[in-house]
């Protein structure tokens, strides 16, 4: 099994990056919602990578990396890829 540390350290492959909002405000039924901790976060960018929804994106001045939640499903596709696991899915509350 191949494993990277970081994005940067991928093979050059063809990356699809899904368009927002193609299906409307998808946020709102959600039942588990991604919460980062940037304590942990090494910016290695799996997750943006990763999301089939382009919900991850990254700040351009502090790298940090953040959920659009409006959009975001809560797939748990970017928890699932995080090689450091700082990313929890929690349960939505009412």
């Amino acid at each position: 099994m191949q494993c990277w540390d970081n994005y940067w350290e991928l093979p050059p492959a063809s990356v699809s990056f899904p368009i927002k909002g193609s299906a409307g405000k998808t946020g709102a039924w959600r039942t588990f919602r991604p919460v980062i901790d940037q304590e942990q976060c090494i910016k290695c960018y799996f997750c943006f990578m990763y999301c089939p929804e382009g919900t991850i994106k990254v700040n351009d001045e502090t790298k940090e990396v953040y959920v659009d939640y409006e959009y975001c499903k809560g797939c748990g596709v970017c928890a699932n890829n995080c090689p450091k696991k700082c990313i929890d899915m929690k349960k939505e509350s009412n």
